[in-house]
């Protein structure tokens, strides 16, 4: 996939056009579940992948997790700037549905 191009983040549970995208999605879904669901996804996408693929993957929910975490602990709002451009994406997600979910103002 050539870093130009755009993805559908209204498309994120089909894999929004990522290579092997939909796996990547089942198994970030599965780091949320129980030790055999992760287990089944682990060896899904080191088959389809190769394991520095599940390396890379495992890093980057780890890396949102950490930073989640953070904003959560600090209590970091949502910029003024992103509230209004953001609102699609949020609400197309379920953002706005989550407990942690902070706004400015």
């Amino acid at each position: 996939m050539n870093v130009d191009e755009q993805i559908d983040p209204a498309s994120l549970a089909d894999g929004a056009g990522v290579p092997h995208g939909r796996l990547l999605v089942e198994f970030v879904n599965a780091t949320r579940g129980d030790d055999a669901e992760l287990a089944l996804a682990r060896d899904r996408v080191v088959e389809a992948m190769g394991h520095d693929a599940l390396v890379d993957a495992a890093a980057v929910v780890a890396n949102f997790t950490m930073m989640t975490r953070i904003a959560d602990g600090t209590g970091t709002p949502l910029d003024e700037g992103s509230v209004d451009i953001s609102a699609d994406i949020r609400t197309g997600l379920g953002v706005d549905g989550f407990v942690s979910k902070r706004l400015v103002g």
